[in-house]
Parts: structure tokens; C-alpha cells; sequence
């Protein structure tokens, strides 16, 4: 039977587990609208080729959006295979590579998408021989 403390308490909870959610945005704007224009994303060299920052923001439904421009240069490997509990998107804009995805490494070109799903094991590699770029698109709800 369901006692008046019963749901006392279990009211206590949703109350503080709304707030708390309110809370994590706290630090950071809700995006809204938004255009990123290609001619002003600044490019800023890293050891494997460029990163372009575009945005890493909470939305009205994610805890963060992230979303970022790499170019890899010809022979080169963005990072070993990894997880995260995050899923992505990758858009291949330019070039050549292997990705690894669901144990298997597969050739995609230009116009290609890739799905990293939450915590499937997965990287990249540029086999052409020019640079690869690629646009990278993560959320998170939690």
C-alpha cells in the first residue's frame, strides 16, 4: 500500500530532479537559431591537419550539441579507435578515407555519411592523397 510519506518523498524527488535539470544549463546558453558560415569558421592547425570550432552548446533538448570542421591530412589517422557514450555524425565533405565501423573498416568518399553509435568502437583515417575534410556532429542528452 502507498502511504501518504510514499508519495511525499517520491514528489521531493521529481521536484529535485527538475531542478537539477534546470540547473545544467545554467553555465551556458540555449541555442537557438543559428548559421555558421564556412568563409568565417577559423581554421587552427593541430598535428594532424586543421579543426575548425563550431559550436559545443546546450539546445532546448540536449545537455550539448557539438559540432566541428577537421581536415586530415593525406596518410593520417584523427585518433586511435575509440568509445564514448555520445553519438555522432560525420560528414565526409572532401577526400578519401577508411572508417571504422561495427568491427570492419570501410572506404567512403566525399558526400558520405557516417552513424557512431553510443559506445561503438570507431576512428578514422585519411587513404587518399590529398587532405580529407569532414564535419563532425555530437550530442548528448545526458
Amino acid at each position: 500500500m502507498i502511504t501518504k510519506r510514499d508519495i511525499c518523498i517520491a514528489a521531493g524527488a521529481v521536484v529535485l530532479t527538475l531542478g537539477a535539470v534546470g540547473f545544467a544549463h545554467a553555465d551556458k546558453a540555449i541555442l537557438g537559431p543559428a548559421v555558421y558560415n564556412w568563409e568565417t569558421i577559423e581554421a587552427k592547425a593541430t598535428d594532424v591537419g586543421a579543426y575548425r570550432h563550431v559550436v559545443r552548446q546546450p539546445t532546448a533538448t540536449l545537455d550539448e550539441l557539438e559540432m566541428h570542421i577537421t581536415t586530415l591530412n593525406p596518410g593520417l589517422s584523427s585518433h586511435a579507435p575509440h568509445t564514448h557514450v555520445n553519438e555522432e555524425l560525420v560528414i565526409i565533405k572532401e577526400g578519401t578515407v577508411e572508417v571504422l565501423s561495427d568491427g570492419k573498416w570501410v572506404r567512403i568518399g566525399a558526400g558520405s555519411i557516417v552513424f557512431n553509435a553510443s559506445n561503438s568502437p570507431h576512428a578514422l583515417r585519411n587513404v587518399g592523397d590529398k587532405p580529407a575534410v569532414y564535419h563532425v556532429i555530437n550530442w548528448s542528452p545526458e
